[in-house]
Parts: C-alpha cells; structure tokens; sequence
C-alpha cells in the first residue's frame, strides 16, 4: 500500500515537471519517466523479497540500485519546488519518496528478521521431530526384536514340519514328473505326425500351385503371341491400304490437266489427293476441270473434317 500510494503521488508530482520541460508535440511522455522510475523501485523492493525468504544475498549491485532509484524519484519529486526556491514544498514533496526509501530498507530488513525467525523455528521443529523419531525407532526396534524371536521359532517348528511334508511331496511329484514325461513324449510323436502329413500336404499344394501356374503362363503367352500376331496383320493392312491410297492418289495427280470435267466422285478424289499432296486450288481446278470456286469450297470442307479429327483425337 505504501508502494503503491507512494508511486501514484510521484506520478501526479513529475508528470507536470516533465511536460514543462518536453518539446511540444512529446508532452504525452511526461508520465513515462515517473513511471519507469518507479517500475525500478518495486522490482528492487519485490526482488530483495525473493532474496530475504529465499536467505539469499544478492550483493552490493541491489543496494545501488535501491538507493539510486529512491535518490531519483526523491529529486524528480522535490525538482520543481527546488527550481523555485521553495522550501516548504519542497519539504512536503519529499515526504513519499523518503517513506518509499525507508519502507524499502525496513521492509528488507523485516523480511530478513523474519526469515532468520522462520528458519529457527523450523531448526527447532526439525530436531524435536528427529528426537521423537529416534524415540519411536528405539521403541519399535525393540518390538521388532521380540516378534523375531516368536517368529524364528515358529518358523524352526513350521520349517521342519515343512520338510517332512516336502519329503512326500518330493516322492510325489517324481511319480508325477515320470508321468508327465512318459505323456510329453507320446504327444511329440503324435505331433511329428502330424507335422510330417501337413508338410507333405503343403509340399503336394506347392507343386499343384506352381503346375497351375505353368499352366497360367503359358497361356498368358499364348494369348500375347495371337494378340502380336493379330497387331502385325492389322498394321500390315494399314499400310497396304496406304500404299494403295497413295498409287491411286498419284495416279490420279499424274493425270495431268482435264480434256473435259470430271465426274463429281472422280474430282472429289482428285481434289482430296490434291489437298494431301498440297497442291495450290487453280492446278487442282486444271486436273478437275472443274472450277477454283468449286475446288476451294471442297478444301474447305476437306479442312474442317481434318480439324474435327483432330479434336476428337485431343478429346480420346
């Protein structure tokens, strides 16, 4: 509270120093410099707090610290009522930052007086505990040491009781083991039986798969020679049919320049062997006889089916 209290009036105090002594424009930083300021001392003060229940001593550097943050705030607080010369105000501004110094020193001194305390009794706690326990191990040992002795010898009467029954047991479980072994060995027979007649089983399975296999393949085989051989024929007629189109197309283009008009089946021939071969329209019109008007719409016709073939090829 005191901490608190302490910062909130060094921030109302500074805030107006410091926006007096800003250039126009950062005077919203006027309340940066209390605060961090400030910020410094209740680290120092939650640090030292640390240290003190922890035992710890954090050195020289802790004190520094806590002196030179309360000298700042103490001359950010009486800056003002100094720099006009004003005593009473700057007595009474001087009030929070030294209650926030010595607060800081008492308050560490407190936490160490109080840890040193802390730590004794618990000193204290522990040794009485210690001694009641030695206490308690005394008396339970000596409890202990009477209940071994029953107990070692009802466990010498138990142990030879023990051993004579071990004795029957032992005869017993010889005729047992003899039996046992005499059962193991019959059922090992009977299971290298039936082992050798699963092997044999799976060896007369692996020829029949693998003879059906053999079976499989070659009429796999089989199926791709017919299919190659089927492939080759198909080809061979392609390019015989070809090569026919291709004489008839050169006949047709040998010709040379029409006596009298073709027949229309004869000049669309002509006109598709020309469009093949690349011919220019008016030399097809003189192989025709036909005219370049009747020639030009028939490579236009023979152009179109040619670009719907290719799109049907893109599109498969």
């Amino acid at each position: 509270m005191i901490v608190c209290g302490a910062m909130l009036y060094s921030v109302l105090t500074v805030t107006p120093l410091m926006r007096a002594h800003t250039p126009d424009g950062w005077k919203w930083t006027a309340p940066i410099l209390p605060l961090v300021v400030d910020a410094a001392v209740v680290i120092v003060v939650r640090l030292d707090s640390v240290l003190a229940r922890l035992g710890g001593d954090g050195g020289r550097w802790p004190v520094i610290l806590r002196w030179m943050t309360g000298a700042m705030t103490l001359a950010l607080n009486i800056a003002d009522s100094a720099l006009k010369k004003d005593l009473v105000g700057a007595a009474v501004h001087s009030v929070a930052p030294l209650l926030l110094i010595v607060t800081a020193e008492t308050g560490l001194a407190y936490r160490q007086a109080i840890t040193t305390a802390l730590n004794a009794a618990a000193e204290r706690e522990r040794a009485e505990r210690l001694e009641r326990e030695q206490t308690a191990r005394e008396r339970a040992e000596a409890e202990e040491r009477k209940a071994r002795e029953a107990r070692e010898f009802e466990a010498r009467m138990v142990r030879e009781q023990r051993e004579h029954e071990a004795g029957l047991a032992r005869e017993q479980a010889e005729r047992e083991e003899r039996s046992r072994l005499a059962e193991q060995e019959r059922r090992q027979l009977a299971e290298r039986a039936e082992r050798e007649a699963r092997e044999r089983g799976e060896r007369e399975r692996e020829q029949q798969r693998l003879e059906r296999e053999r079976r499989e393949h070659e009429a796999a085989e089989r199926a791709r020679r017919e299919r190659a051989e089927r492939e080759q024929r198909a080809r061979r007629e392609q390019r015989e049919q070809a090569e026919r189109a291709e004489r008839e197309r050169a006949a047709l283009l040998a010709a040379g320049p029409a006596e009298e008009k073709q027949k229309e089946h004869v000049a669309r021939q002509t006109v598709a062997a020309a469009f093949a071969a690349g011919l220019p329209v008016r030399q097809v019109a003189e192989l025709c006889g036909w005219s370049t008007g009747w020639v030009t719409g028939r490579y236009q016709e023979l152009r179109e089916d040619a670009s719907a073939r290719s799109l049907e090829g893109a599109a498969q």
